[in-house]
């Protein structure tokens, strides 16, 4: 069986650590480097929940997408939220691997696998990395659909194709509008805005969309409608779990090593119910 060490340099092939932004924490949070690895746990989030399932499965690594620590800290207490994920991970032998915008830029990364999960064909980066002279590298995607949609009918078909979360789909603009060409990011991307206003596409399909960027994008695009859709951030970056675990997949047969990989199916959007509005035709909807 591989060791941590090899397992890892297998995975910095596939996110190198330098690709990552300069805000980022990214790289091996816990593990021995000579532990052996037979099981590899792939996740979003490192929160309790997925490193109480990953003692469960006996995994010796797990892989999360988010990082535990972005903005350091002084403390790993057992007491606190984080602390005691490290306590977990480290009583149990569990290896934590961070892979966050270094897999959001990678090619394939984030945004491939969302446009994959919704029969998207990627027409290249909607923010190319200037380090790649094939153009295939950066953040977001640019999509074409195989035939039109109306905007509801893209919402739907994201609705379906992402993982159930309690937000759904939200919609900014025009429901009957038609979508040929769509901007993908997955996880935050109201950041984008300029770059999706430029690359000439019918809708943005994000998450964590905020009021003011999303009226004032809105307010700005006049010369054609530009349909706004808004996901889950955890829905929209699980299906690199996926992709990122097919990867590993891959690398394993090579090297002859036989790990079993597998995809959490932990649910870690923190979004637990949703109570929807009554309809109303009424442009006076709102209470006096």
């Amino acid at each position: 069986m591989p060791r941590l060490s090899e397992v890892i340099a297998a995975l910095e092939t596939l996110w190198p650590a330098e690709r990552a932004e300069s805000w980022d924490a990214v790289g091996t949070v816990t593990g021995d480097p000579g532990q052996e690895v037979t099981r590899v746990l792939f996740a979003v989030d490192p929160v309790r929940e997925v490193a109480d399932e990953a003692v469960r499965l006996g995994a010796d690594l797990l892989v999360t997408h988010h990082p535990l620590y972005l903005r350091g800290t002084t403390t790993v207490a057992a007491g606190t939220p984080k602390g005691g994920v490290v306590h977990t991970l480290i009583k149990n032998d569990v290896a934590l691997h961070v892979a966050h915008t270094n897999a959001d830029k990678a090619d394939p990364g984030v945004s491939d696998a969302l446009a994959g999960a919704l029969d998207l064909r990627v027409t290249g980066p909607l923010v190319p990395d200037p380090d790649d002279p094939a153009g295939r590298r950066g953040l977001g995607r640019i999509c074409e659909l195989d035939h039109p949609l109306t905007v509801r009918e893209l919402a739907e078909r994201a609705a379906e194709r992402l993982p159930a979360t309690a937000q759904g789909i939200r919609v900014a603009g025009d429901p009957d509008a038609v979508v040929r060409r769509v901007a993908v990011s997955g996880g935050s991307g109201d950041s984008l805005f300029d770059r999706v206003r430029a690359a000439g596409v019918d809708a943005f399909l994000t998450a964590d969309l905020r009021h003011h960027p999303a009226s004032e994008f809105a307010a700005s695009v006049t010369e054609r409608p530009l349909a706004l859709l808004d996901a889950a951030h955890w829905a929209t970056e699980w299906p690199w779990c996926e992709l990122a675990a097919a990867e590993l997949d891959q690398i394993s047969d090579r090297h002859g090593w036989g790990l079993r990989v597998h995809v959490s199916t932990t649910v870690t959007d923190p979004w637990t119910a949703h109570a929807a509005s009554p309809v109303t035709t009424s442009p006076m909807g709102a209470p006096n």
